[in-house]
């Protein structure tokens, strides 16, 4: 099967997303050499370098930022659509949020595309751990209907193997949504050569036709997640957001090289919140990535 059809055929089955012709000329999905490339290349990638401003969330993944700085943009952190454009050329969003696992609601997520298509301001998505919420925590793609509306217009989602497979070493990644935005994005990268290997292609199509073993890791992190935050809490720190995603959002209401130093005297490393922002200086980033055994080590190391 096409890696297209594949990446088409999982985001309608697991997000309710259809897409325009994925196999078409103009293509509506194109597999990339992983998320973080493409994050860091997009504005570029987009024409969109020289001058203007690309819009981030408050507390953000870095490599938002240095997209932009690559690009020649500047950069405005924000949560909320601002009243004015200004020079936007391109919003990103993060739902789930990393490191937070904070989730949009459909309302946000609708304000953000209306803003987007009012300025002429491509909105995207990354969606990287869209497949991982919580406690019945449904996360929606910007693209689903409810949100998009009946089109993808000005709309990209960014999506990765690397979280609900496991699959970090094989760098393999999706771009889709607006055809036009697609075709821009695949034209400029056949020519940089930044194409995806054809064993990591048919790699890509075998684990995105498969449900299973996505449903078994996320019950492998739930159960990670389910130890690790009760010790968290029974320790004296609070957990903020965490409802989606692989991390858990931590403060003990202090500085977070403070809280950083405290997990260190128990050799537990975590990383801390200022890496993602000023709005990040209070908490730290604890991840469930780690083996269970080692998830079972920082429980009873935080309930001794």
């Amino acid at each position: 099967m096409d890696v297209r059809q594949a990446a088409a055929g999982w985001l309608s089955r697991r997000l309710g997303v259809r897409l325009a012709d994925p196999l078409g000329a103009v293509p509506s999905v194109v597999p990339t050499v992983g998320s973080k490339e493409l994050v860091a290349l997009l504005p570029t990638l987009l024409g969109l370098s020289g001058t203007g401003t690309v819009l981030i969330p408050e507390v953000a993944y870095p490599t938002y930022e240095v997209g932009a700085v690559v690009a020649g943009l500047s950069v405005q952190r924000t949560d909320s659509p601002p009243a004015e454009p200004g020079d936007a050329v391109l919003v990103w969003l993060n739902s789930p949020g990393n490191p937070h696992g904070r989730v949009l609601t459909d309302d946000e997520l609708r304000a953000w595309v209306a803003w987007g298509r009012a300025h002429g301001v491509p909105v995207v998505a990354d969606e990287c751990y869209v497949e991982l919420g919580w406690e019945g925590v449904r996360p929606r793609s910007v693209l689903h209907p409810d949100v998009a509306g009946p089109d993808h217009a000005g709309l990209l989602a960014v999506h990765s193997l690397s979280k609900q497979s496991t699959a970090a070493g094989y760098r393999a990644g999706l771009l889709s949504g607006d055809p036009a935005l697609v075709r821009r994005v695949w034209e400029v990268r056949r020519h940089l050569g930044l194409l995806v290997p054809t064993p990591v292609q048919a790699a890509m199509a075998a684990a995105l036709a498969d449900d299973a073993h996505v449903d078994a890791q996320r019950e492998r992190y739930r159960s990670r997640r389910d130890r690790l935050a009760p010790a968290v809490r029974a320790a004296g720190a609070r957990i903020d957001h965490s409802e989606a995603g692989l991390y858990l959002w931590v403060t003990r209401d202090e500085d977070c090289w403070a809280t950083i130093d405290w997990l260190a005297g128990l050799g537990i490393v975590a990383a801390p919140g200022s890496f993602y922002g000023p709005a990040g200086s209070r908490h730290v980033r604890l991840a469930l990535t780690a083996t269970d055994e080692r998830i079972d080590a920082a429980v009873e190391r935080l309930t001794a």
